[in-house]
C-alpha cells in the first residue's frame, strides 16, 4: 500500500489577536483550531478510508469516503490560503502587476471589489479570487460550502471565508460589515504570491 503523508493543520502565520478588531482573537482560536482542524481530521478519516478499502477490495464505503476527501480537502485548503491572504499588515490595494491584471479584467480596483463583495454577500461559503488558466483571466467564484461551484483547472489566489463561524460571534447577522473588515487586512503582497505561482502551473 502506498504511503501518503497525513495532512496537518498549519500554525496561523501571526497572533491569533494580530487581525482584531478586523477578526478577534476568539473567532481566530475557534476558527482555527476546532473548524480548521475539523476538515484536516475529515480528509486524514477519509483517506484512511479509501486506503482501506483499496487493501480489502471492499469499495461499497468508496464514494462516499471520496466524497469527504473534496468536501474536505477543499475546507483544509481554502482555509489555509484564507489564513495566508491575511496580515495584521495588510490593507489597502493591490500593486504591480496583479493591479494591472485586476484592471485589465475587471476594468477597475473598484469593479473588481463590487463584484467580489457580491459574491461574498451570495455565497453559501466562500468567495474567490481564482486565475482561469482556461480563459487566461482572473475570475471571481461563488462557492457554496467548499466545492459547489468552484471551475476546474482554476487556481484561486484570494479566498474570504463566508460561512457563519467566520463572523457571527464579532458581527452578528451582517455579513456585509465582516466582508468591509476582511478588506482591511488583506495582504495583497501574498496575493500577489498566489498569482505568480498559477501563472506557473
Amino acid at each position: 500500500m502506498p504511503e501518503h503523508s497525513n495532512p496537518e493543520l498549519p500554525p496561523l502565520p501571526y497572533d491569533y489577536d494580530a487581525l482584531e478588531p478586523s477578526i478577534s482573537e476568539q473567532v481566530a482560536t475557534w476558527h482555527h483550531d476546532t473548524h480548521h482542524q475539523g476538515y484536516v481530521n475529515g480528509l486524514e478519516s477519509a483517506e484512511e478510508t479509501l486506503a482501506e478499502n483499496r487493501e480489502s477490495g471492499d469499495f461499497g464505503g468508496s464514494p462516499g469516503a471520496i466524497r469527504s476527501v473534496t468536501h474536505n480537502g477543499s475546507g483544509h485548503y481554502l482555509h489555509t490560503l484564507f489564513w495566508d491572504n491575511m496580515s495584521p499588515d495588510g490593507g489597502g490595494e493591490p500593486s504591480g502587476e496583479l493591479a494591472d491584471r485586476i484592471e485589465e479584467d475587471f476594468g477597475s480596483y473598484e469593479g473588481w471589489k463590487g463584484e467580489f463583495k457580491a459574491a461574498a454577500g451570495a455565497a453559501g461559503g466562500w468567495a474567490l479570487l481564482a486565475y482561469d488558466p482556461v480563459a487566461d483571466q482572473l475570475r471571481n467564484l461563488v462557492v457554496d460550502k467548499h466545492d459547489q461551484g468552484a471551475l476546474w483547472g482554476s487556481h484561486p489566489i484570494l479566498a474570504l471565508d463566508v460561512w457563519e463561524h467566520s463572523y457571527y460571534y464579532d458581527y452578528g447577522p451582517d455579513r456585509g460589515d465582516f466582508i468591509e473588515g476582511f478588506f482591511e487586512v488583506v495582504d495583497w503582497k501574498n496575493v500577489a504570491h498566489q498569482y505568480e505561482k498559477a501563472l506557473q502551473h
